[in-house]
């Protein structure tokens, strides 16, 4: 596996985020049938909140000097943590990288966590319950929930696990 560093995302560390969740959400518009804005940016009011909201936190997944990916946690006093957004750029992908960066980041706030996908994401369905299956064995749930603000697109699936 690549060295990975896993380190909370500064002032200086917004532009890099930035471009890498463009790649996250391009990534994402496949399941969603979300298109850019007109100005070919995403929505991107959960980044914002990483940044500027106390009860969030942005993580930037680096190897060596590049940027391999990031992670955003929400509900940092909550009783339940959610893994807010998670991406590993595709060329990092399948090296151990997303499960060591997710073990990293719910170790540094331990306790209850969530994380949602959609079931069309095979990939992302194979790699939440290896990482569910990793870091809880035998004692994570998975269930569907609606969309907020989206009847139109099918439940999105949540893991619960402990770390």
């Amino acid at each position: 596996m690549p060295d990975l560093t896993v380190r909370l995302a500064d002032a200086a560390d917004h532009p890099v985020l930035e471009r890498l969740w463009l790649m996250f959400r391009h990534d994402l518009s496949e399941f969603g049938g979300v298109l850019p804005k007109p100005d070919g940016t995403f929505r991107a009011e959960r980044l914002q909140a990483a940044f500027h909201d106390p009860d969030w936190a942005a993580y930037l997944l680096t190897t060596g000097e590049r940027p391999a990916g990031l992670a955003l946690v929400r509900g940092l006093t909550a009783r339940t943590r959610v893994l807010s957004a998670f991406f590993v750029v595709r060329a990092a992908r399948r090296s151990g990288i997303g499960l060591h960066a997710v073990r990293q980041v719910t170790a540094r706030h331990p306790g209850s966590w969530e994380v949602a996908f959609q079931d069309a994401n095979t990939a992302a369905v194979r790699f939440w319950r290896r990482v569910a299956e990793e870091i809880a064995p035998d004692a994570w749930t998975e269930e569907h929930r609606p969309v907020p603000g989206r009847p139109d697109l099918p439940p999105d699936a949540w893991i619960s696990f402990s770390a």
